[in-house]
């Protein structure tokens, strides 16, 4: 069960997300795909009954969530009829994916010059939306069998701060919001103004090992 301190850690985590997506992500993406939808949400299917996005999610700070996600089309994949109907938790999972596939394609872009592979992409979507979406299923109880149906990559498929340092902060943060609660957030990447800035720190990393 999500407690209260829980709450304001997940709002802080959710305000990260924004956070360093205007500031490191939005300037160096690509909309180089075509939106498109993606699978249709629990309460628009055979079985709905999941609490709804209208009833959840009206004036809830996981909205920023899904504001990230709708600004990265080429990967985020909503429920094709996309109303307040829809499953709140399919919503964030969906979301969840979106946001952190489209961080490791554009970090990768910006780091190796080079596309990541389509699997790399994946991995880091459906790590986040388990991690998020659970997140989000227990603080409002919203039990959702879309989120038992997903197949966790192994961790070493995943990538490291090293690597990938927003995605692999992002999806370290939230296996854990806890730890977060006990110890603030305290990253190199704050000091950072964009993407360029932590190629350098990379770099500089890579030269001296």
């Amino acid at each position: 069960m999500i407690t209260a301190p829980d709450t304001l850690t997940i709002h802080q985590l959710l305000g990260r997300i924004v956070y360093f997506h205007a500031l490191h992500i939005a300037p160096e993406q690509r909309t180089d795909a075509p939106p498109q939808p993606g699978p249709m949400c629990c309460n628009h299917q055979a079985a709905p009954g999941r609490r709804s996005a209208a009833e959840v999610l009206t004036d809830s700070a996981w909205n920023a969530l899904v504001e990230v996600a709708t600004a990265l089309p080429a990967h985020h994949r909503p429920c094709p009829i996309a109303s307040g109907t829809c499953c709140a938790t399919c919503r964030i999972t969906a979301a969840a994916a979106a946001v952190a596939g489209g961080w490791a394609t554009t970090e990768h872009r910006a780091y190796r010059q080079g596309e990541p592979t389509a699997q790399l992409v994946t991995d880091c979507g459906t790590a986040a939306a388990d991690r998020i979406g659970r997140v989000f299923a227990a603080q409002h109880h919203a039990a959702c069998p879309a989120l038992d149906s997903i197949t966790t990559p192994p961790p070493q498929a995943l990538p490291s701060a090293d690597t990938l340092p927003l995605t692999g902060e992002l999806l370290a943060l939230w296996a854990d919001p806890a730890a977060t609660t006990r110890n603030p957030v305290a990253s190199w990447l704050n000091h950072c103004t964009g993407l360029a800035d932590v190629r350098r720190v990379l770099d500089s990393r890579r030269s001296t090992t």
